[in-house]
């Protein structure tokens, strides 16, 4: 048997769709993020470039042909970049701002261009930055009211998750961001005990979404907008609906 479900700290869960959902339309696309919050989705989640005069761009890579040359954005203007590639101010007047916004910071020097774009939206306290250093996640804590994620693995966590977990409690950082193959319910449960929210990410089939949502999860984030809300709709999809091999495995697949 399935143990009962465990409790979360954010209720129900956000459903994050990654890169806009990249399922239903082209990654970081203005008309993909419109149409994941008509499907329901209650977040999104993109990635964050600067261009070389300071618009955050959303696009995964980075990267524009430019005179037949691949270019990195941060050595082209907005205009040099092209009308397909979105900036945050985008995101905000297509979409408007009632949503969770979770952002990768693919390049840090983008943090303040992202947070000044979501401060202008009125939408800071919904913006969450998302990365992997621990020094920068330290110093955007004392620059914004937006909530800091650590985008991190089990494995780099030399220390251990319980001392993480009360690292990111004594430094103010709100969640950490784990594949969901690395998440189980006691994991989730430690970080709850020092009041860290749990993100998962790569989060692409129903039974997995259900699955997470029993660990106690707060966050998934997945290409599939409409598997997300399958599985985190607790009346469709019951604890123990599924095979006991999909849903009560130590780390899910």
């Amino acid at each position: 048997m399935c143990p009962s479900p465990l409790p979360s700290l954010r209720t129900p869960p956000i459903a994050f769709a990654h890169r806009g959902g990249r399922a239903h339309g082209a990654d970081n696309a203005l008309d993909t993020f419109a149409l994941a919050l008509d499907m329901g989705a209650t977040g999104l989640e993109t990635d964050v470039w600067l261009s070389q005069d300071g618009h955050p761009m959303l696009d995964h890579d980075g990267v524009a042909w430019h005179r037949g040359v691949r270019r990195a954005f941060s050595s082209l203007q907005r205009e040099r970049i092209g009308d397909d590639i979105p900036t945050l101010a985008d995101m905000y007047q297509t979409c408007g701002t009632d949503f969770e916004l979770s952002v990768d910071l693919k390049d840090p020097t983008a943090a303040d261009a992202v947070i000044s774009a979501a401060r202008a939206a009125g939408a800071e306290d919904r913006l969450w930055l998302c990365h992997g250093d621990w020094d920068l996640l330290v110093d955007l804590r004392g620059r914004t009211s937006a909530r800091i994620v650590d985008s991190t693995r089990v494995r780099r966590m030399k220390e251990g998750p319980e001392r993480r977990a009360a690292a990111m409690a004594d430094a103010g950082i709100d969640a950490v961001n784990l594949p969901a193959k690395d998440w189980t319910g006691g994991l989730a449960a430690l970080f709850h005990r020092f009041e860290r929210l749990c993100f998962g990410w790569d989060v692409q089939h129903t039974r997995l979404t259900a699955a997470l949502r029993d660990m106690g999860l707060d966050g998934l984030y997945g290409d599939h907008v409409d598997r997300l809300l399958a599985g985190l709709d607790s009346s469709k999809t019951p604890s123990g609906s599924a095979p006991a091999d999909d849903l009560c495995e130590t780390q899910p697949a």
